[in-house]
């Protein structure tokens, strides 16, 4: 079930820009799954030395573990942090 959203969605509004960026995160993170299983997947089938399939899971995951960094320990969702209000 997805989530729902007890007001009308506002960018602005520092509980919906959290909730928003998360589920960006967790989009990212099943596509990097999906993606990556395949990837890894047609490896073991050609059952060649390439390293191509390494450099993009490392490069990939990088990526992700950066945005989780972000997420979760950077970002700063108080109201203040809104870049449309003017200030007091």
């Amino acid at each position: 079930m997805p989530p729902r959203w007890s007001r009308k969605p506002d960018r602005n509004d520092p509980d919906y820009r959290k909730l928003d960026d998360r589920m960006n995160f967790a989009l990212h993170v099943a596509i990097f799954a999906a993606t990556n299983s395949g990837l890894w997947f047609f490896r073991v089938l050609q059952a060649h030395g390439g390293q191509t399939t390494i450099w993009i899971t490392t490069g990939w995951l990088l990526v992700l573990i950066a945005h989780a960094v972000f997420i979760f320990a950077i970002a700063d969702y108080s109201p203040s942090s809104s870049p449309t209000q003017p200030p007091s």
